[in-house]
């Protein structure tokens, strides 16, 4: 097997600037969903079963677009297709998902509307997204993936960035915060269309200036270590697959549970957190619960600002199971720290905690998980089989969201240190991982 070629920055740039437009999609769909949702009706105990169809696509998609990648060669490449067609989706159902309120359908109707989008919306992202991962496994040695993880962590965190304000940036150019009842606002509308717009740009110029290799040069640099067993290599089967990955895709596979556990809690609550500690309100058709729908955006901005400032730091220490568990750390105390705070600006300390925790997660997982898998075959469908490490918890948490949320006394901030706890937890696993 010849040694993958150094990649210029540019180089790796490339292979990853497509995800700054995919994350946008993202980041409006998890600042937004429950601020959506709840403006159309729905029970905050019964907030977190909305959640449950992202992660669960999620689970359903990423092994099929990774297992179909492995073995698809044409013109355009191998990982690129499936981005191209995902990012296309995605565009369009962002232009309906917000609009489920607009249509003069009954509340029961008009939440129907709004899941089958955001089922397809989710479905989507998850197709234009599993690819980026797939390239730098695909195309980058192993010294310097780390690097192509950390450009990916940062166009993550820029795009989340971006996604976030939106709503907060158009409220304050004068677009409406505030619609009828049953009705998403303008703002967050014309948020979903922008949005949409960016992320078929980027994905355009990843599919412009990447070239992914031929078989036969992907064959050279990728092929798989003799040692392998002859099972694992002529077998796709994805039980097969679980049955032989290395250790270290099951311990990864701890802490992730943990991670986003906690993360889905946050996307959740956060709004009726910060609504009803900041604003005094719980009610989705006042203006202050919109406004505090668009801080939440601010909110999540300043975790992305904490996570691009935490970034360059985590290569800093001379062990990297260390800069895993005490970002996980900090980002517990952050969470927790949630349900104490009343005053809108001082709520920017625990997310800037939490945004530390967020910038180990996008990065530090797949480089544990990349380097144990290098050398096996089925790389693609590894990396899509491992994302139901972020998906399962997320539809754990959301299926027993509304139990849990009724057992801390049906105040929404308290389910933040439930993320917290949750989060300690993933940092106290962290010792489980044995690095190659």
């Amino acid at each position: 097997m010849k040694e993958k070629p150094n990649l210029s920055f540019w180089g790796l740039w490339n292979l990853s600037f497509g995800f700054f437009g995919v994350q946008i999609a993202y980041a409006l769909q998890s600042a937004n969903i429950s601020r959506i949702f709840a403006t159309l009706g729905a029970d905050p105990h019964s907030l977190s079963y909305f959640w449950i169809l992202p992660p669960l696509m999620g689970i359903i998609v990423q092994p099929i677009v990774g297992t179909c990648s492995d073995k698809t060669w044409c013109r355009f490449g191998r990982r690129i297709p499936y981005l191209f067609i995902g990012a296309a989706i995605a565009v369009l159902v962002m232009c309906l998902l917000p609009n489920s309120g607009s249509f003069g359908m009954t509340v029961s109707t008009a939440m129907t509307f709004g899941l089958i989008a955001l089922m397809f919306l989710d479905t989507s992202i998850n197709m234009a997204m599993q690819p980026f991962k797939m390239l730098v496994g695909d195309m980058v040695n192993e010294k310097q993936k780390a690097a192509a993880y950390s450009i990916q962590s940062f166009l993550c965190n820029a795009g989340s960035l971006v996604g976030y304000v939106f709503p907060f940036v158009f409220a304050l150019l004068g677009i409406a915060n505030t619609a009828p009842k049953g009705v998403v606002p303008d703002s967050v509308i014309y948020s979903f269309y922008v949005g949409a717009a960016i992320l078929i740009l980027c994905v355009i110029y990843t599919v412009a200036k990447v070239k992914e290799w031929n078989p036969k040069e992907y064959e050279e640099y990728n092929g798989v270590k003799e040692d392998v067993k002859e099972e694992e290599k002529g077998s796709g089967n994805w039980l097969t697959l679980l049955k032989n990955a290395p250790a270290t895709f099951w311990k990864v596979g701890l802490v992730q549970f943990f991670c986003w556990f906690a993360f889905m809690y946050m996307w959740t609550y956060t709004n009726g957190t910060v609504a009803a500690n900041c604003w005094g309100t719980t009610d989705v058709t006042s203006e202050g619960y919109q406004a505090a729908g668009n801080w939440v955006g601010i909110l999540f901005a300043v975790q992305a600002i904490g996570s691009v400032i935490w970034a360059p730091i985590l290569p800093k220490f001379t062990n990297r199971k260390v800069a895993y568990a005490v970002s996980l750390l900090l980002g517990g105390i952050g969470f927790a720290s949630c349900a104490f705070i009343h005053d809108q600006y001082l709520l920017f300390i625990p997310f800037l905690l939490i945004g530390c925790a967020w910038a180990a997660m996008l990065a530090m997982p797949f480089t544990f998980v990349t380097n144990a898998l290098q050398g096996y075959g089925h790389m693609g469908a590894y990396l899509g089989l491992f994302n139901g490490t972020i998906c399962i918890p997320q539809i754990v948490a959301a299926a027993i969201g509304g139990t849990l949320l009724a057992l801390v006394g049906s105040v929404q901030s308290h389910m933040m240190i439930v993320a917290g706890v949750a989060l300690v937890l993933g940092a106290l696993s962290v010792s489980a991982i044995k690095e190659k």
